[in-house]
């Protein structure tokens, strides 16, 4: 069975967004240096883009939490896959996401990742489905896109591990 991808947000909208962002969160923390953590697998696509325009200095170090399972929808149970290289005492963090939709992922992180002493801590993600919230606690910072409830490809997000290496956000229609 082929899927059929319908382009929801252009590869030309994506980086000049990214951009956009990455100019703001750059004029954010002028002086200082930024930790990011990269969400895998679906954040690398986007945090490679992000920290090539960013113009504060940057660590950084990836992170592997999941709730989803090979399927469309969020199991609601997150589970840490890969634990951070790096402790985060002192350091400004900003977690790097491809996308937030219940929260409870995010909601689950940030707990985890605010007992371990981090100077401050903030989310960017490059698409957001503020309907789908669950976990309401969950702000984020920087956001490129908001989306509707539909679901994504491309750009490091997947569906059943393919399609992440679309260069644009696109939805899955099935045959």
């Amino acid at each position: 069975m082929e899927d059929k991808i319908r382009v929801l947000i252009p590869e030309e909208d994506v980086n000049r967004k990214i951009s956009e962002i990455a100019a703001l969160i750059s004029r954010d923390y002028a002086g200082k240096a930024l930790h990011l953590i990269c969400i895998l697998k679906g954040g690398v696509f986007f945090t490679c883009e992000l920290a090539k325009r960013l113009t504060v200095p940057v660590s950084l170090d990836f992170m592997s939490v999941s709730s989803y399972g090979s399927g469309t929808q969020s199991s609601g149970v997150v589970k840490i896959i890969k634990d951070l290289d790096e402790p985060l005492e002192g350091k400004d963090v900003l977690i790097v996401e491809d996308i937030i939709d219940s929260g409870r992922t995010l909601a689950y992180l940030m707990e985890i990742l605010e007992k371990r002493g981090p100077k401050s801590i903030r989310l960017c993600t490059l698409l957001d489905k503020p309907e789908r919230r669950v976990k309401k606690q969950v702000k984020v910072d920087y956001t490129c896109f908001g989306i509707p409830d539909e679901f994504v490809v491309g750009y490091g997000l997947d569906y059943d591990q393919k399609y992440r290496n679309l260069p644009y956000i696109g939805v899955v229609e099935q045959q």
